[in-house]
């Protein structure tokens, strides 16, 4: 029963996800509330490991839930199905392409998809922002603002290594080293 619910929840995650996986984000936080096999915690978890591998953010998250939920069967079927709809809508899109290459329509629609993945990713990265940053959970249950707590370590960590970023122009795989790096020595 797993297996069909990867399958039918990352179709649906391939399906209406455009612009990348980090626009996936939102999707992936609505299946952290609904099932227990995913948390948000680990959302935050895989965004690291999918910034630190090879390939597409979107697949790789794709194959760590699956994998989590259902060992090495579940990440091919989470994996194979976030696929699936991109590959399907190619296809598609392949045979008419010429046919509608010069449509205005077709521009209008792409440039209003642009604002829509952007308030998506605006939303992961404040998810993202809520989970590891700013833990909001008690000043939702109270409103009282002096229940916020933050995470001063990883405040200092993120505004670092954004400032060296800017400072230095390094390879972005010196920063997620120097990152994971700091992560090992803050966790010790």
């Amino acid at each position: 029963m797993i297996y069909i619910t990867l399958f039918f929840e990352f179709f649906k995650v391939g399906l209406f996800t455009i612009g990348g996986g980090l626009a996936s984000l939102p999707f992936l936080y609505d299946l952290a509330e609904k099932y227990t096999w995913i948390t948000k915690s680990m959302i935050s978890d895989m965004i690291a490991i999918s910034q630190s591998t090879p390939g597409p953010i979107g697949v790789n998250m794709a194959t760590y839930a699956g994998f989590k939920a259902g060992g090495i069967l579940g990440g091919i079927v989470a994996t194979f199905s976030v696929v699936l709809p991109s590959f399907i809508i190619i296809v598609i899109v392949a045979n008419f392409l010429n046919k509608f290459k010069n449509s205005k329509l077709v521009d209008s629609t792409f440039k209003g998809l642009r604002p829509a993945v952007t308030g998506l990713i605006a939303v992961a990265w404040f998810e993202i922002i809520k989970v590891s940053i700013i833990n909001v959970s008690k000043f939702l249950q109270t409103n009282n603002l002096f229940d916020v707590v933050i995470n001063f370590k990883a405040l200092i960590l993120f505004l670092v290594i954004f400032l060296l970023n800017k400072k230095f122009n390094k390879h972005p795989i010196f920063f997620i080293g120097l990152g994971a790096l700091a992560g090992i020595v803050f966790n010790m």
